[in-house]
């Protein structure tokens, strides 16, 4: 299969050249980047069918209701047809969408000028449930014939559970702003991750292919040796996913997230679970460590998954004056991964090797996962 905007689009370092070619480049990258430790890496762990992966699209319109994505780094929308990313039904209900603004004179915003109304399309998937979630990002808190748009798209695709109003009238690369209201449905969709399910909200973090975060999840929790009587704390945890998961092999579980949106998605997907031995703290990573620290609390384990920047100093110093006997580091940023593992190395803590997930197909990037362990141990 051949993308015809790869030049232009910028999403998909790798499309045109083949799977195989994309995994190449990615085994090279990673086996430089971690060369330095003389630890195994293992070969990337690729998708059996590497399209038609994302669960979550970000759409924008001209002013004539044609839509596409954004040229990287620009606000120049790039027209297309079907993304090879995407699945069939995904650019169908797009492509729906942009005729029923069309027929019902919804106006697009225009960035230049700060005139109109809907600013992005975001539709996210959820693929154990195949349930579908739209949600329309304008700047305005109503917009024309939105009755009758939910009814027409909804009828046209019954898989859409629920669509929801987000109002974004700042000047801001930020795709959502704070409010939001419901159209349709129950304003959000549920998946089934590892055997439990979750809530997706508009706001929610849910990783974007499914498969692989499956796989990555199973992967990073086999390398832990984790014991019923655990205390694990798990870090960055956003909706709770992981730490969900490790739940029923451990005593207690704790996780800290930052986003408070995400926190309030992780209440509701303990009680969905029935989790009693799951608590989520709304705080900063780096502080509420450093405060654990001081309080001298203890933990066996911690899991942590920064963002693409990377962890913190601070963080590193804290989790390690705590004495796990095991750090499971996931990292959608290896480049800021590896500086961490350095920091990590000089406080005692080391790893042997290093999983690399292909969670992106046909982008340049790379998730990793090690098991770091005191070295006393």
């Amino acid at each position: 299969m051949k993308c015809y905007i790869a030049n232009k689009c910028g999403g998909c370092d790798y499309i045109n050249q083949g799977y195989q070619a994309s995994l190449e480049y990615k085994n090279k990258y990673i086996r430089d980047l971690f060369k330095e430790f003389k630890v195994k890496i293992h070969p990337i762990q690729q998708m059996n069918d590497p399209y038609g992966y994302r669960n979550k699209v970000i759409i924008a319109f001209n002013k004539d209701y044609s839509y596409g994505l954004y040229q990287e780094g620009t606000h120049k929308i790039i027209p297309y047809e079907h993304c090879l990313l995407h699945n069939e039904i995904e650019d169908n209900i797009i492509k729906k969408i942009a005729q029923l603004f069309k027929r019902y004179h919804v106006p697009i915003y225009d960035i230049k000028r700060h005139t109109g109304e809907i600013r992005h399309v975001v539709l996210r998937y959820a693929k154990k449930t195949e349930q579908y979630m739209i949600t329309i990002v304008s700047t305005s808190e109503r917009f024309k014939g939105s009755k009758n748009f939910a009814k027409e798209l909804t009828k046209a695709f019954p898989q859409i559970k629920t669509i929801v109003l987000n109002t974004n009238k700042r000047d801001t690369v930020v795709v959502l702003g704070n409010r939001e209201q419901v159209l349709f449905g129950k304003g959000f969709i549920v998946d089934e991750l590892c055997g439990l399910s979750f809530k997706i909200s508009s706001k929610s973090f849910y990783q974007i292919n499914h498969d692989q975060c499956e796989a990555l999840y199973a992967k990073g929790l086999s390398l832990m040796h984790l014991q019923k009587d655990d205390v694990v704390l798990d870090t960055y945890c956003g909706i709770g996913t992981i730490g969900m998961i490790a739940a029923s092999q451990v005593e207690r579980v704790i996780g800290v997230e930052k986003n408070k949106d995400a926190v309030l998605d992780a209440n509701i997907n303990k009680k969905a679970n029935n989790l009693q031995n799951i608590t989520f703290i709304n705080a900063d990573a780096t502080e509420y460590m450093q405060e654990a620290s001081y309080e001298k609390m203890y933990v066996d384990k911690i899991i942590m998954d920064p963002p693409r920047t990377g962890s913190t100093k601070e963080f590193i110093q804290a989790a390690c004056s705590m004495q796990p006997s095991e750090i499971l580091y996931i990292s959608c940023g290896p480049e800021t991964q590896v500086r961490d593992l350095k920091l990590f190395k000089k406080y005692g803590y080391t790893f042997k090797e290093v999983f690399p997930f292909d969670m992106f197909p046909f982008t340049k990037h790379v998730e990793t996962v090690c098991l770091l362990s005191r070295k006393d141990k």
